[in-house]
């Protein structure tokens, strides 16, 4: 009897739930995981695709350190569409699929092995157990461990940018099982999506970290575990990766067909016009256009005539990110609703596509555009039921009418809007006196629209000029890259044009963007200062859903309790890729949830040059 109770004791100690106990190759916040465990490449790749070849990618701004997890500095994958070449600096995670290392080219909320070969979780996600590879290296050569990725949680979470003990503050405790077995012990139960955020966890390894100031910015290239590694690096200007022979993860299924190229060369331009004109030149192979005017006049040059350039508009289905004019409620200015509404009104839209941007994009009415989290119509169902007890909190139109952006015939601001605008400014105590509004202290209202990229200034001077025509002061001020990251971090800004990065499962990110637990918090995504019960109370039912209904349900009733608070201006988006790049490259397809770069090849006379 006696080794029987010591086994029953163990089982007890290792797994704290007494539930059905899941394994499994992958982990599917809701439903099924598409490919099962004999799977072998996923269905948008070629597994056949030949490896060879150099490529020269550019990205845009500069990098002042190759460490992308601490608060300090700017790392090249967090500068603009780094990340969609598939090749960066970024130590491997647990697992692939969500997050921003490789995303998942057809599946919302899936994620397959990586350096974990498979993931147990009991039925109600208490706690999750990573099973590692035991042929997982870094690239020294050193084995991957369990050790490693408890050292990775603790170091994130003390010293690493806020993100990460956003992202890690409901795991309890961690539990090393064994050399390649680790375990996760939640704060709570029922929390599917804490699962698919601990296999994004990027795994550092100790040996390297451990007598090193992680906190510091640094060009030496950290070691890494990954497909490429760093063997040129010019600071703030250039980069080049060589693809690492023999990698251990190379025959994973995630990883088959992808990776094609031995050598990647990046170069960093700080003026996008430049940019351009190098590309134009043949400098480099990708071009991701962010213009619509240059799209749409930009690409006469001989090499589109003569085909060796090829402009494409790839339709996809990600989750637009969500771009506005956020303004800073923590400031006097914009902490009243109706100032921030009446800036929204002032905003023409229709007037700036139609003008600057050849018609080309739509306007953005939800924080989740391009996505099934936008809230549309009149709340109902699900989200009804979430959003009726919170009625006293709430304007009585959000339940009544659809939010609505204003719109004009493309000519101008109508008189009848300028007249809401006014009558909101002089309810919240800005009256008109002279050719300027001024409060009961007889201040006038002005403020600052802080930008970094020069080219948004002939964007928003017209937004400025429309502003003035009521007596309200808006400069424009555009800094560098690194005085910029500098205010934001510190909240020193009034209006900012910020993009915030969506996801195919909105969650933890949605609490770093808008929790009132961000907002005094340097570093954080919070830039509105958003800091509200009911927006608070929707994203704890975001991060309880346990089925893809609630999830939408909750995503759409934050989204409509956000609109109506109008912590910022929505502007504009896309749903398709525009893209160019010399014609030496094929691909199988394009999968509806990512650009999928790294699946490219290079065409099999270009790799015999």
């Amino acid at each position: 009897m006696r080794p029987l109770l010591l086994l029953f004791l163990s089982l007890a100690m290792s797994f704290p739930a007494f539930a059905t106990i899941s394994e499994s190759h992958g982990y599917a916040q809701f439903g099924a995981l598409k490919y099962p465990a004999s799977f072998t490449h996923f269905d948008w790749v070629n597994p056949d695709a030949p490896k060879g070849g150099t490529i020269r990618v550019m990205a845009f701004g500069t990098f002042d350190t190759l460490n992308p997890y601490t608060f300090k500095g700017t790392s090249p994958s967090s500068t603009p569409n780094f990340q969609q070449y598939g090749v960066t600096e970024l130590n491997e995670p647990l697992m692939a699929g969500t997050g921003h290392y490789d995303p998942s080219g057809d599946e919302p909320a899936s994620s397959y092995g990586l350096i974990a070969q498979s993931v147990e979780y009991n039925e109600d996600r208490s706690w999750v157990v990573f099973n590692l590879r035991p042929e997982a290296r870094f690239h020294d050569g050193k084995p991957i461990t369990a050790y490693d990725v408890a050292f990775s949680y603790h170091l994130l979470l003390k010293e690493g940018h806020p993100q990460y003990r956003t992202n890690l503050q409901e795991v309890q405790r961690v539990d090393i099982l064994g050399r390649h077995r680790i375990r996760f012990v939640f704060k709570r139960a029922g929390n599917p999506l804490l699962i698919l955020r601990l296999g994004e966890l990027p795994v550092l390894p100790q040996h390297y970290w451990k007598n090193r100031d992680f906190k510091a910015t640094t060009f030496e290239p950290p070691l890494g575990s990954g497909p490429y590694k760093v063997t040129h690096v010019l600071p703030g200007r250039q980069l080049v990766f060589e693809r690492v022979k023999d990698w251990w993860g190379e025959k994973l299924p995630a990883n088959h067909g992808k990776y094609n190229f031995d050598r990647v060369a990046v170069e960093f331009y700080r003026d996008s016009d430049v940019a351009f004109e190098a590309f134009k030149a043949g400098e480099f192979d990708f071009y991701i256009e962010h213009q619509a005017k240059n799209w749409a006049n930009g690409y006469r040059f001989p090499a589109v005539i003569r085909g060796e350039v090829i402009r494409a508009e790839i339709p996809h289905r990600i989750p637009t990110q969500t771009q506005g004019l956020f303004m800073n409620s923590r400031r006097a200015t914009f902490a009243e609703s109706k100032v921030r509404e009446a800036m929204g009104l002032m905003f023409d839209f229709e007037w700036t596509n139609r003008t600057l941007f050849n018609s080309a994009y739509t306007r953005a009415k939800s924080y989740y555009p391009n996505s099934e989290f936008s809230a549309v119509g009149k709340p109902e169902g699900r989200e009804w039921l979430l959003l009726s007890p919170y009625r006293k909190q709430l304007p009585a139109s959000l339940f009544t009418e659809p939010f609505s952006v204003p719109q004009t015939d493309g000519r101008g601001i109508p008189r009848e809007t300028l007249r809401r605008a006014l009558g909101l400014l002089a309810e919240a105590g800005w009256k008109p006196s002279g050719q300027r509004l001024l409060n009961n202290r007889g201040e006038p209202l002005r403020f600052e629209i802080l930008l970094v990229n020069p080219n948004l200034e002939r964007i928003l001077q017209p937004y400025s000029e429309n502003l003035a025509s009521i007596g309200i002061q808006a400069n424009l001020r555009t800094v560098d890259r690194a005085q910029y990251k500098q205010r934001l971090d510190q909240f020193d800004f009034d209006m900012i044009l910020m993009t915030l990065p969506q996801t195919l499962s909105p969650g933890l990110e949605q609490w770093q963007y808008f929790h009132s637990s961000q907002v005094g918090v340097k570093g954080s995504k919070n830039y509105a200062g958003v800091a509200h019960p009911v927006i608070d109370s929707m994203l704890e039912q975001l991060l309880a859903a346990q089925t893809r209904d609630e999830q939408v349900a909750a995503a759409r009733a934050l989204d409509r309790v956000l609109l109506s608070q109008h912590y910022s201006i929505p502007n504009w988006y896309l749903n398709y890729h525009r893209l160019a790049y010399r014609n030496r490259f094929a691909f199988i397809t394009t999968p509806p949830y990512t650009l999928g770069l790294r699946a490219w090849w290079l065409k099999p006379t270009e790799n015999a040059q």
